[in-house]
Protein backbone atom coordinates (compact mmCIF):
# COMPACT_ATOMS: atom_id res chain seq x y z
CA UNK A 1 0.00 0.00 0.00
CA UNK A 2 2.71 2.67 1.61
CA UNK A 3 4.91 1.76 -2.17
CA UNK A 4 2.08 1.83 -4.46
CA UNK A 5 1.35 5.54 -2.84
CA UNK A 6 4.73 6.81 -2.83
CA UNK A 7 5.24 6.08 -6.52
CA UNK A 8 1.99 8.07 -6.98
CA UNK A 9 2.58 11.06 -4.68
CA UNK A 10 5.18 12.38 -7.28
CA UNK A 11 5.51 15.52 -5.35
CA UNK A 12 7.37 13.76 -2.52
CA UNK A 13 6.47 13.07 1.02
CA UNK A 14 8.84 15.50 2.62
CA UNK A 15 9.85 15.52 6.00
CA UNK A 16 7.91 15.13 9.54
CA UNK A 17 5.70 18.48 9.85
CA UNK A 18 6.60 19.15 13.13
CA UNK A 19 6.02 22.62 13.45
CA UNK A 20 2.28 22.21 13.06
CA UNK A 21 2.47 18.78 14.53
CA UNK A 22 0.53 20.04 17.37
CA UNK A 23 -2.65 21.20 15.51
CA UNK A 24 -2.55 17.71 13.97
CA UNK A 25 -3.91 14.37 14.86
CA UNK A 26 -1.39 11.49 13.56
CA UNK A 27 1.70 12.19 11.49
CA UNK A 28 1.80 14.75 8.72
CA UNK A 29 4.48 15.47 6.40
CA UNK A 30 5.28 18.73 4.47
CA UNK A 31 7.18 19.45 1.43
CA UNK A 32 7.58 22.97 0.11
CA UNK A 33 6.99 23.63 -3.80
CA UNK A 34 8.48 27.01 -3.33
CA UNK A 35 10.19 29.21 -1.13
CA UNK A 36 8.02 32.18 -0.06
CA UNK A 37 10.96 34.59 -1.78
CA UNK A 38 10.21 32.89 -4.82
CA UNK A 39 7.04 33.17 -5.66
CA UNK A 40 4.08 35.50 -4.26
CA UNK A 41 1.99 32.46 -3.36
CA UNK A 42 3.25 29.47 -1.00
CA UNK A 43 2.30 25.80 -2.15
CA UNK A 44 3.73 22.76 -0.20
CA UNK A 45 2.58 19.14 -0.40
CA UNK A 46 0.73 17.68 2.52
CA UNK A 47 0.97 14.30 3.29
CA UNK A 48 -0.97 12.49 5.92
CA UNK A 49 -0.48 8.77 7.34
CA UNK A 50 -3.50 6.97 7.27
CA UNK A 51 -6.17 8.37 10.12
CA UNK A 52 -3.90 11.31 10.24
CA UNK A 53 -5.97 14.74 9.85
CA UNK A 54 -5.48 18.66 10.73
CA UNK A 55 -7.84 20.18 13.68
CA UNK A 56 -10.89 22.12 12.83
CA UNK A 57 -9.55 25.58 11.29
CA UNK A 58 -10.53 28.61 9.36
CA UNK A 59 -8.40 31.20 7.25
CA UNK A 60 -9.33 34.37 8.13
CA UNK A 61 -9.17 37.17 5.85
CA UNK A 62 -11.31 40.53 5.59
CA UNK A 63 -10.80 40.43 1.70
CA UNK A 64 -9.72 37.64 -0.43
CA UNK A 65 -8.06 34.57 1.05
CA UNK A 66 -8.88 31.30 2.02
CA UNK A 67 -6.84 28.16 0.88
CA UNK A 68 -7.11 25.65 -2.13
CA UNK A 69 -6.45 21.80 -1.85
CA UNK A 70 -5.56 19.81 -5.02
CA UNK A 71 -5.43 16.48 -4.44
CA UNK A 72 -2.22 14.71 -5.42
CA UNK A 73 -2.31 10.58 -4.08
CA UNK A 74 -4.18 8.51 -1.81
CA UNK A 75 -7.60 8.86 -0.09
CA UNK A 76 -8.80 12.03 1.92
CA UNK A 77 -11.86 13.34 3.56
CA UNK A 78 -12.67 17.02 3.69
CA UNK A 79 -15.17 18.97 5.98
CA UNK A 80 -16.85 22.14 5.91
CA UNK A 81 -18.51 22.63 10.05
CA UNK A 82 -22.18 21.53 9.38
CA UNK A 83 -22.05 19.71 6.30
CA UNK A 84 -21.34 16.23 5.16
CA UNK A 85 -17.58 15.22 4.78
CA UNK A 86 -16.55 15.02 1.16
CA UNK A 87 -14.26 12.32 -0.03
CA UNK A 88 -11.23 12.96 -1.87
CA UNK A 89 -8.91 11.27 -4.41
CA UNK A 90 -6.13 12.50 -7.17
CA UNK A 91 -7.18 14.74 -8.74
CA UNK A 92 -9.94 16.29 -6.92
CA UNK A 93 -9.70 20.11 -5.97
CA UNK A 94 -11.51 22.18 -3.09
CA UNK A 95 -11.73 25.68 -2.82
CA UNK A 96 -12.11 26.61 0.61
CA UNK A 97 -13.49 30.08 1.12
CA UNK A 98 -11.94 32.69 3.71
CA UNK A 99 -13.03 32.56 7.10
CA UNK A 100 -14.68 28.99 7.12
CA UNK A 101 -14.17 26.75 9.50
CA UNK A 102 -13.23 22.96 8.11
CA UNK A 103 -10.70 20.17 8.28
CA UNK A 104 -8.96 17.69 6.07
CA UNK A 105 -6.67 14.55 6.08
CA UNK A 106 -6.07 10.82 5.32
CA UNK A 107 -8.47 7.96 5.24
CA UNK A 108 -8.38 5.96 8.03
CA UNK A 109 -6.83 3.14 5.92
CA UNK A 110 -4.87 5.02 2.92
CA UNK A 111 -2.25 7.60 2.72
CA UNK A 112 -3.07 10.67 1.36
CA UNK A 113 -1.39 13.89 -0.41
CA UNK A 114 -3.01 17.21 -1.26
CA UNK A 115 -0.86 20.34 -2.31
CA UNK A 116 -1.93 23.25 0.10
CA UNK A 117 -2.34 26.49 -1.74
CA UNK A 118 -3.02 29.64 0.43
CA UNK A 119 -5.01 32.29 -0.80
CA UNK A 120 -3.84 35.63 -1.43
CA UNK A 121 -5.57 38.18 0.71
CA UNK A 122 -6.41 41.18 3.39
CA UNK A 123 -5.78 40.42 6.80
CA UNK A 124 -4.92 36.77 6.38
CA UNK A 125 -3.90 34.46 9.43
CA UNK A 126 -4.71 30.72 10.25
CA UNK A 127 -6.81 30.33 13.49
CA UNK A 128 -6.32 26.56 14.51
CA UNK A 129 -9.27 25.19 16.80
CA UNK A 130 -10.08 21.73 18.32
CA UNK A 131 -9.35 18.57 16.48
CA UNK A 132 -11.60 16.10 14.90
CA UNK A 133 -12.89 13.78 17.62
CA UNK A 134 -11.88 9.77 17.38
CA UNK A 135 -15.64 9.42 17.44
CA UNK A 136 -16.87 12.31 14.48
CA UNK A 137 -14.19 10.54 12.46
CA UNK A 138 -15.34 7.57 12.80
CA UNK A 139 -18.12 7.81 11.52
CA UNK A 140 -16.93 8.86 8.18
Amino acid sequence: MKDNFEKENIFGKGVPNDAYAKYFVGNSYLNPLVSPDEAPIFLANVTFEPGCRNNWHIHRATKGGGQMLVCVAGEGWYQEEGKKARSLKGGDVVVIPANVKHWHGAKKDKWFSHIAIEVPGENTSAEWLEPVSDEEYAKL
